[in-house]
């Protein structure tokens, strides 16, 4: 499987996830439900989201994939790129050096414990 394959089958997976959660928000807050943003790094997999046209690239993917693109074109979701860079789900997915792992760590929120206890 590519790595665009890849990050198109996470993004409709997590376009599921997301209007499930929005849709939960907008009813405990009695609110119109609003579309959400959807970070994704992978440019190829962005485009393939957003383009509505079955390309030859595309065309052998399961139809049931294809729903992140039904989304975007209804207005559910926005996609938006961001780096490898600044991708904090790295922390999560991926084996990183000391030094990445406590900036990721940093970024979520969690505090190390031996610090805490010193205080």
């Amino acid at each position: 499987m590519s790595s665009c394959e890849a990050e198109y089958i996470a993004g409709t997976t997590a376009a599921c996830q997301g209007i499930w959660l929005s849709q939960l928000l907008a009813e405990l807050k009695s609110e119109e439900r609003t579309a959400f943003i959807l970070k994704m790094d992978s440019q190829s997999a962005i485009a393939l989201s957003k383009n509505p046209v079955f390309h030859e690239r595309s065309k052998h993917k399961d139809v049931r994939f294809h729903f992140i693109r039904e989304c975007v074109g209804d207005g559910k979701l926005d996609i938006e790129h961001v780096r490898t860079e600044e991708q904090i789900a790295d922390i999560l997915t991926k084996p990183l050096a000391r030094e990445r792992f406590c900036e990721l760590r940093d970024k979520l929120g969690v505090i190390e414990i031996s610090k805490e206890r010193q205080d």
